[in-house]
């Protein structure tokens, strides 16, 4: 199975959309959860589920693999939403699932909070030296301004890396980060991966839209003998460099 196009401008996509929107103001409503403060993490987990209602008739969880070996295609972790270990789990314990998008109110005030605060602290990058480049790329989880000093570093020739989005083909098309090598779609990871090319010994980042496809993927990675995997936290979202679209 190789990359799937599915067109996100289609009336098709657009009709699934809106039923998808609806299912999850239902699931809020059901368990007394709300969505993400951040609005354009809502927005990408309901075009994966769209997207997943179209390809496999289920919504699976956008942010883990589905596995279409089999008779019947099939998520990992068996993760349809609203997922049981959102349920019983994630959401009890952190206030919010691993997607993002549903939060317990206390979650997502606390998260209101945050990004009201992030925007005073948040400081631009700066020139890095070359310790400090290699310290960087060695990280398993960098955020948006390291991120832009290691790209400008890179431009620079100071250090090397590849910047892999393993987001869907129509995320890649909204926006993409600018100086990202690979797109990788995590629902056919292993057949895109291998197309790749990329070395173990090369350092690699990862990112997706908030940061849980990527470090699924970099823990994969990691168990078939990848050593220099990091990871951009809190995904695209986050990031405040350029964007191409």
């Amino acid at each position: 199975m190789s990359m799937i196009k599915i067109d996100m401008n289609s009336p098709e996509f657009q009709a699934e959309l809106e039923k998808t929107i609806k299912f999850t103001d239902k699931v809020n409503a059901q368990f007394g959860w709300v969505y993400n403060p951040q609005e354009d993490v809502n927005e990408g987990v309901q075009m994966g589920l769209a997207r997943n209602k179209m390809m496999y008739k289920k919504r699976f969880c956008p942010c883990f693999m589905v596995d279409t070996t089999g008779e019947k295609p099939k998520s990992v972790d068996d993760r349809v939403c609203p997922c049981k270990p959102a349920i019983e789990k994630e959401i009890p314990q952190d206030g919010v699932c691993h997607c993002g998008i549903f939060c317990t109110p206390e979650y997502a005030e606390k998260k209101r909070v945050e990004l009201g605060m992030e925007e005073v602290s948040h400081t631009h990058s700066r020139g890095l030296t070359k310790e400090e480049c290699e310290l960087l790329v060695n990280k398993n989880e960098l955020d948006g301004d390291e991120l832009v000093s290691l790209l400008e570093a890179r431009e620079l020739g100071m250090v090397n890396f590849k910047l892999v989005d393993v987001r869907e083909y129509m995320e890649w098309q909204m926006g993409h980060i600018k100086g990202a090598d690979k797109l990788v779609p995590t629902s056919s990871f292993f057949q895109t991966w291998e197309e790749a090319k990329i070395g173990k010994d090369e350092n690699i980042i990862l990112y997706c839209h908030v940061g849980s496809r990527s470090a699924h993927v970099a823990r994969i990675l990691t168990d078939n003998g990848y050593t220099k995997i990091g990871n951009l936290t809190n995904g695209i979202v986050s990031y405040s460099g350029e964007i191409e679209r």
